[in-house]
């Protein structure tokens, strides 16, 4: 029996070519592995917007939760700066935890869970603040599955004379992903989102500038990205530490594939159609989604459970796995009960409708004739 595909926001299920790739053994210091990474790195350069003679992407080990701690933790001074957290979901909220770990000062924008983020708004937390001196930005809020409008929020960022960071986790390879537009100090990533790489890889792409400026600042030896990205260069591409080489390979074979399909614009078309057919198919059903499909990324689908007390989420989550679909196990919502159903990975349209089918025959075994809230 085939393995269940993955309907998550990450990790996603990947390709067979992908997963081939960690059959080989790699000696981490060895000039081809070192080349292997080198290579990654100007890839995601290219996929983010950012020229290599002003950026540089910064390998570490983890998730995108590690990169995103390395990045603040690094980037963030320990005294004299103050970090405004734009936040209208659980990405948003974990990073405000995290810097709070680190003991750094933050302060957050906290706004609605189901709109993008409104530029007016951030422009009048950063006037009423003048203490702050950067910025944080989630593109794509897995929580519910919306993107914030970057571009409009990095004009306010530039406007004010603050420092902006953006969490394209989510996002990148699958929206549009400009650094230099944006003027962005700093964005970070992981291997297993949109690039449809296994996870356990993080990346920092940051301003060559902001990580020299930077020595000293971080607060943890393994997740000192000024470091590693000092290493990294004066070694000529290898990590400080053991790299997970396996992922490391595969991501390499994952990137390469992205860039075949014909990068970003050909993604976002396969995970539009994607989501298309799933809240197509799903509306039909009765079932209402959280966010308006005009702020919907193609990522994840974020639906109200229904009202009806017969409802049993377990009851939907074995349908779809018997179906051979694994979504994910619940909600991340704070002020409703949801649940989430991916769109992205190695699926394509006939997988989302036989989604919906199987929701359907869910419905039924629970004796509900809609799936309206």
């Amino acid at each position: 029996m085939a393995d269940p595909l993955l309907l998550t926001p990450g990790p996603v299920s990947t390709a067979p070519a992908t997963r081939a790739a960690m059959t080989r053994d790699w000696p981490p210091w060895d000039g081809p592995f070192k080349t292997l990474t080198l290579g990654i790195g100007e890839k995601l350069l290219a996929a983010a917007g950012g020229a290599a003679s002003e950026y540089l992407a910064v390998p570490l080990v983890g998730s995108g939760s590690y990169a995103v701690d390395a990045m603040a933790g690094t980037l963030l001074p320990r005294a004299g700066a103050r970090l405004l957290i734009v936040c209208n979901g659980n990405y948003g909220r974990r990073l405000e935890t995290s810097v709070r770990y680190m003991g750094r000062d933050v302060v957050t924008l906290d706004l609605p869970e189901t709109a993008p983020a409104d530029p007016a708004a951030l422009a009048a937390a950063l006037r009423a603040d003048p203490a702050v001196t950067h910025v944080a930005v989630v593109h794509v809020e897995t929580t519910t599955g919306l993107f914030n409008p970057v571009d409009e929020l990095a004009d306010v960022v530039r406007a004010s004379g603050r420092r902006l960071w953006v969490d394209v986790v989510a996002s990148l390879g699958i929206l549009p992903v400009r650094m230099s537009a944006w003027n962005a100090e700093a964005v970070a990533l992981s291997s297993n989102k949109g690039i449809e790489g296994p996870p356990g890889l993080g990346f920092v792409i940051a301003r060559r500038a902001a990580l020299a400026a930077a020595r000293g600042n971080a607060h943890s030896l393994s997740l000192d990205l000024e470091h590693q990205a000092r290493f990294f260069e004066e070694s000529g591409g290898r990590f400080r530490y053991t790299p997970p080489t396996h992922v490391v390979a595969a991501f390499a074979a994952a990137i390469d594939a992205f860039v075949a399909e014909g990068g970003q614009p050909a993604r976002f078309a396969r995970y539009a159609a994607n989501l298309s057919a799933l809240l197509d198919g799903m509306t039909e059903l009765g079932f209402q989604p959280v966010i308006a499909r005009a702020v919907q990324a193609p990522v994840i689908a974020t639906f109200h459970q229904p009202g009806d007390a017969r409802w049993n989420f377990q009851v939907l989550y074995d349908a779809l796995k018997r179906a051979g679909y694994l979504m994910f196990p619940g909600k991340v919502t704070q002020t409703m009960p949801t649940f989430r159903i991916g769109c992205m990975g190695q699926v394509d349209v006939a997988d989302m409708n036989r989604v919906v089918e199987a929701a359907g025959a869910a419905l039924r075994e629970m004796g509900l004739s809609s799936g309206a809230p």
